[in-house]
């Protein structure tokens, strides 16, 4: 492991000092699992977004009757769905 060292509010220091007691784990556990967290979120988003670019890219767009069809399942009156 590496040690990373970076500054943080008081504030945010006390949530998750408080965080850390709830969940039984240190600071330092709740810290890492937090940074974690974001770093796989973030890439998947990235991930997503760069194949969305890459289709839109090819022209891989959904058809005007492919949306109108997606759209009514929202926007129809409940008796109609």
């Amino acid at each position: 492991m590496t040690l990373l060292s970076f500054q943080v509010d008081q504030s945010t220091i006390s949530r998750l000092d408080r965080l850390a007691e709830r969940r039984k784990l240190s600071p330092e556990e709740v810290a890492t699992l937090a940074i974690e967290e974001f770093v796989e979120r973030e890439e998947w988003q990235i991930s997503e977004i760069e194949a969305a670019v890459r289709e839109a890219d090819k022209g891989d767009f959904a058809s005007a009757d492919e949306v109108d069809t997606v759209l009514s399942k929202y926007t129809a009156p409940p008796t109609e769905r």
